[in-house]
């Protein structure tokens, strides 16, 4: 378990991690533990993130806390006000200015919290979460249970056929797998695409 650094520096924390890997989750106890120590705390979300709620977060076991919905990582600085404490949730849904953002906030003294998604659906790195893990003090790597064979995933596998890289979705749409299992899966895909395209080839 994370526990706070006593330093009183600004710093950037980033919590990582498949799908259902408990990221959100992460992300609102730290956030609790900051209010409760009475410091200023402002949090963010992605506009585009209406999964479950347009301005809460909300983890998959329905965890919440209110934030601010913003529209680009810029927007950020219009609200942060004298936070002491910020944080960010689904952070590769940001642009590439995220980074940027928040090294400026931890230079400031600000403790800048960051949850998101290190890999994509193809299991290629997303967003700006690469240049985040670079610039960040401490980072934390959480894991789902696949739900296939029961081991550590570290996979989000999209079981529909849609190629496009954000497609908002939660158990309908996604299960968190190992990666062997993630590949298998990522095979079977394959394999259909080949036989749906030859058969509107023979058509």
């Amino acid at each position: 378990m994370f526990l706070e650094p006593s330093v009183k520096k600004g710093w950037i924390e980033v919590i990582c991690g498949s799908m259902f890997s408990g990221k959100t989750e992460e992300l609102i106890r730290r956030l609790r533990r900051a209010t409760i120590a009475n410091q200023q705390v402002k949090i963010f979300k992605a506009a585009i993130d209406t999964r479950y709620d347009t301005t809460n977060i909300v983890s998959h076991d329905a965890k919440t806390i209110p934030s601010i919905p913003v529209q680009k990582a810029a927007d950020i600085l219009a609200y942060v006000d004298d936070a002491e404490v910020i944080g960010i949730d689904e952070a590769q849904f940001f642009d590439e200015q995220l980074p940027m953002i928040c090294e400026t906030l931890a230079v400031r003294g600000v403790r800048v919290i960051i949850a998101g998604l290190d890999m994509d659906f193809l299991g290629k790195p997303f967003g700006a979460m690469p240049h985040l893990l670079a610039i960040a003090e401490y980072i934390t790597k959480l894991h789902a249970i696949c739900v296939q064979c029961g081991q550590l995933a570290t996979h989000s596998y999209r079981k529909v056929l849609n190629t496009d890289k954000v497609v908002l979705g939660a158990k309908e749409a996604y299960e968190p797998r190992c990666r062997i299992c993630y590949h298998e899966g990522e095979n079977i895909h394959h394999q259909h695409n080949e036989m749906l395209i030859a058969d509107m080839s023979n058509d």
